[in-house]
C-alpha cells in the first residue's frame, strides 16, 4: 500500500479536528488513510498492525474481497427503498442469518445500540402480550459493568459514571446485579421481569469471561422464572470467540440474540435482533421501524458476511489462533502483565500499573506499529481481525513484550 498525497501531516489534521468535532471520542494520535487485511497505513505511509479490528466490526479484516465485491455489485443495482416497499435482498439475508444462528425470525436494524433498544422494546411487548405483566410494570435485569451502547435508555442502566453523569433523568424499569452472580440474579427476578439482558463476555469492562456454568445457569433461571434470556453478542458474536456465538461455549440457546458490528463486514452499519417466533412475533406493523434497517446494501453485505461464517473457517481460525494468543500472554505474566482473560481472538490484558495506564501503553504500542485500545485503568484490549496470521499475531505479542520490558 502507498499513502495518498496529503497537504497536511497527521498532527496538523488532528489539530484541525479540534474546533469542529464534538469530543465524544479520544482517539489515538494516528490518522489512517488506507487499510487492507490486518494492516492500516497512515497518511505519511507508516504501517500498523490493527489489533482492535473496530471493536469486532472488522472481524474479517479491512476490505475483505468478498465483502467489497458484494458491496460494489449492490451499489450498481439498488441501495435504499426504505421498508415502505419490499426489496429483493432482504428475505434471503434474513433466512440465512436465522439459519446461521439457529433462530426463527430476524429484525434488521443498523447500529448495535439500535439492536439493544429494539431488544428492550420486544422484551417489554412480549411481557405484556404473552407473560401478562400489568401495563407499564415490566422490568429488565442487567449486569453491573455492562456496555450495551450510549443511548439515553442504555446509559441509564450503566454503572459507568462517565457514561451516565449529566444525561438523566433515566428510563425506569431496570435492575442491576453483579455480573457472574447467579444468586444475585435469582433474587432480582420476579413476576414483573420481562428479560435478563447480559453480555456473554463483557468486552468494554475488560473482556470479562464468566465462570463455567454461568450462562447455563442464566438460561435455567430465566426458564424457571418465565422470562426471556437476551444475549448481547454485538462484540462477542460472529466468530470472535471461536464459535459463531459466544453462548455456544455452553449448551445455551437464548430467546433473543443481539447482533451488530461484524455483521456489516466493516463496510456499512448492520445490526439485527434474532430470536424465536414466539418472541419476535409480538411486533405488529407500525410498532417499530427504521428507515435504513435492512436496506439493500446492508442486506447484500450482511449476506456475504453470513456466507463467510457458514464455512466455519473463521470460527476455526479464531479458536486455533486463540491458543497462540493465550500462550503468548501467559509468557508475559510477571513480565509486565499481571493478568489476562482470553477467549478465541479476544483478550483483556491487565498491565502492571507501575508501567503506565492503558492509554499510555496503547500509545507506546502505536509508536511501535501496533494498534490496540485501552478499557479502564491499566487494561488494554486485543481483538485482531480473524484474518490475522500466526506470524502477525506473534509479532504483535513480541511488540507488547518489548513495550513492557524495555
Amino acid at each position: 500500500m502507498t499513502a495518498p498525497a496529503r497537504a497536511r501531516g497527521s498532527q496538523e489534521l488532528i489539530r484541525a479536528e479540534e474546533p469542529v468535532l464534538a469530543h465524544n471520542y479520544h482517539p489515538l494520535p494516528v490518522v489512517v488513510a488506507r487499510a487492507e487485511g490486518a494492516w492500516v497505513e497512515d497518511i505519511e505511509g507508516r504501517r500498523y498492525l490493527d489489533m482492535l479490528a473496530g471493536y469486532s466490526a472488522l472481524n474479517f479484516g479491512h476490505r475483505h474481497p468478498a465483502l467489497v465485491d458484494a458491496a460494489h455489485r449492490q451499489l450498481d443495482r439498488l441501495t435504499l427503498t426504505s421498508r415502505a416497499f419490499h426489496h429483493d435482498r432482504l428475505a434471503g439475508f434474513a433466512e440465512r442469518l436465522a439459519a446461521l444462528t439457529g433462530t426463527d425470525m430476524v429484525l434488521p436494524m443498523n447500529t448495535g445500540a439500535e439492536a439493544v433498544e429494539s431488544g428492550i422494546k420486544v422484551a417489554r411487548k412480549w411481557a405484556y402480550d404473552v407473560k401478562g405483566v400489568p401495563a407499564d410494570r415490566a422490568t429488565i435485569v442487567v449486569a453491573a459493568d455492562n456496555f450495551h451502547g450510549r443511548t439515553t435508555t442504555i446509559v441509564g442502566f450503566s454503572t459507568d459514571e462517565t457514561a451516565r453523569a449529566g444525561f438523566g433523568p433515566f428510563t425506569p424499569g431496570f435492575r442491576v446485579v453483579p455480573y457472574n452472580d447467579l444468586a444475585a440474579l435469582e433474587e432480582a427476578v420476579d413476576e414483573t421481569t420481562a428479560a435478563v439482558l447480559i453480555e456473554p463476555i463483557q468486552g468494554e469492562a475488560g473482556v470479562l469471561i464468566p465462570d463455567d456454568g454461568y450462562l447455563a445457569g442464566v438460561r435455567e433461571l430465566t426458564r424457571r422464572a418465565g422470562c426471556l434470556f437476551v444475549a448481547d453478542e454485538i462484540q462477542s458474536g460472529l466468530g470472535r470467540t471461536g464459535r459463531t456465538l459466544a453462548v455456544e461455549h455452553e449448551p445455551v440457546v437464548p430467546d433473543v440474540v443481539l447482533l451488530g458490528k461484524a455483521l456489516g463486514g466493516g463496510i456499512v452499519p448492520v445490526s439485527a435482533v434474532v430470536g424465536s417466533r414466539e418472541v419476535l412475533g409480538v411486533l405488529r406493523p407500525g410498532e417499530h421501524g427504521s428507515t435504513f434497517g435492512g436496506n439493500p446494501l446492508a442486506a447484500a453485505v450482511g449476506t456475504a458476511v453470513v456466507e463467510l461464517l457458514e464455512t466455519g473457517e473463521f470460527q476455526r481460525r479464531a479458536a486455533e489462533l486463540g491458543t497462540v494468543l493465550r500462550e503468548g500472554l501467559a509468557a508475559l505474566v510477571g513480565r509486565g502483565v499481571v493478568g489476562f482473560r482470553a477467549r478465541g481472538l479476544w483478550a483483556g490484558v491487565d498491565v502492571d500499573p507501575a508501567l503506565g495506564s492503558g492509554r499510555e501503553i496503547s500509545e507506546r504500542l502505536m509508536r511501535e506499529g501496533v494498534l490496540v485500545k485501552d478499557t479502564h485503568g491499566s487494561t488494554i484490549r486485543l481483538a485482531p481481525p480473524l484474518t490475522v496470521t500466526g506470524e502477525e499475531l506473534r509479532g504483535a505479542l513480541g511488540t507488547l513484550e518489548k513495550v513492557l520490558t524495555s
